[in-house]
């Protein structure tokens, strides 16, 4: 191909579509290539919903993407009328005790508080006590402790990725599924890319692999991949759905007296489909081809016995649906955006530490900025390792 392009995006998930996305919504020409074809399961962006909060435990260094994907999704739902981001608050709960820690993070309801502060997020801290009278699904303790505000919500990826990657090509974009990247090196001022169709020019590479990185970048130092469950359990009886509504329920990360936090979603669809609930595990560690995607009754069962019915009264053993995605991760849950260690046109956005997807619309257009030498947000706690 004689052309060469502004910018080759690889990987059309959650960064990807955005990068792409913001560069054609920029003029450049630019090219997204995919393995597979966008929104799919076998990633780490699909599950119906993700939670998004401007107040992050993980570090006040965060907020300013989440602020600026909010707008981005507004701005989204505008231009394609589809509903993707809904703001219906969020509780993030802690208590006396040893509790699980948030994304390694054992101060993960106190330092919520304090980016909170730092980024200006109206919010509440509410008792045990409050917490029942105000939202009576959970079962709290009495000395249980809540961030609360009402900016946070869930956003639906696979929609989102859907409207990025549709207004990327009504903005000139080229896209190309079910192509898998072989290689890839700079040559002066050129990066080529070479798939199995053929082989392509661009001034800047961008490499938003998610849980692929490790085979895509082939260094020394590997990021880790893990396995994650998400449950969809029943209710006990359809009335109790009334207190799981969005008006009602708010998202939450709630760190319990037990190995691992919960986190959830209110009732989007209909009662009979359940309600979403999660845990966070980091100690088995897996790969994308070979990771194993079934999940079985003494899943289920473990995870209702311990991590649903002391919490939710309301919900019982059936779990509806169960799907499995994948976490890339670092130490403390950072992210990677900065250029290649040995390539200078190579832009690598990876990983996204199981908190990316809240993030990733403004992430995406600091991706484009970069590409296209424009000024962009603060990056300089999300440097490369040192390889």
């Amino acid at each position: 191909m004689a052309e060469v392009f502004d910018a080759i995006v690889v990987g059309l998930g959650a960064m990807g579509s955005a990068a792409t996305y913001q560069l054609a919504k920029r003029g450049a020409s630019v090219l997204g290539i995919d393995q597979l074809k966008p929104p799919h399961e076998l990633g780490s962006t699909h599950g119906d919903s993700r939670i998004t909060r401007i107040a992050c435990g993980e570090g006040p260094e965060y907020s300013s993407f989440a602020r600026r994907s909010h707008e981005i999704w507004r701005e989204l739902e505008k231009a394609t009328g589809r509903d993707l981001f809904t703001q219906n608050g969020m509780l993030v709960i802690s208590g006396q005790g040893k509790r699980a820690a948030g994304h390694e993070n054992e101060k993960f309801l106190e330092t919520t508080f304090n980016a909170a502060q730092e980024a200006n997020v109206s919010h509440e801290t509410l008792d045990g006590k409050a917490i029942r009278e105000r939202f009576p699904a959970f079962n709290v303790r009495e000395d249980d402790t809540a961030y609360f505000d009402r900016v946070s919500g869930f956003v639906r990826p696979g929609l989102c990725i859907e409207a990025q990657l549709q207004r990327a090509s009504i903005s000139g974009a080229t896209l190309r599924f079910h192509e898998k990247m072989l290689q890839f090196e700079q040559s002066g001022e050129e990066v080529r890319m070479t798939t199995a169709a053929g082989s392509y020019r661009a001034k800047k590479l961008i490499l938003t692999a998610g849980p692929w990185v490790n085979e895509v970048l082939r260094l020394d130092c590997e990021f880790k991949i893990t396995r994650q469950v998400l449950y969809w359990f029943r209710f006990k009886r359809e009335s109790a759905s009334r207190n799981f509504v969005p008006e009602r329920f708010p998202v939450y990360i709630w760190q319990i007296p037990a190995p691992q936090v919960i986190y959830g979603f209110p009732l989007i669809g209909r009662p009979d489909e359940g309600v979403k609930i999660a845990t966070e595990q980091y100690e088995v560690t897996t790969a994308p081809d070979s990771v194993r995607r079934s999940v079985s009754p003494d899943e289920i069962s473990e995870m209702f016995s311990t991590y649903v019915s002391p919490y939710f009264p309301d919900l019982d053993g059936i779990c509806v649906k169960a799907k499995v995605c994948l976490y890339t991760c670092m130490p403390k849950a950072r992210f990677v955006i900065d250029s290649h260690p040995r390539m200078k046109n190579v832009i690598v956005a990876s990983p996204c530490s199981g908190h990316g997807f809240k993030h990733s619309a403004a992430i995406g257009e600091t991706l484009a900025q970069m590409a296209l030498g424009q000024s962009h947000l603060d990056l300089s706690k999300f440097a490369f390792p040192q390889v």
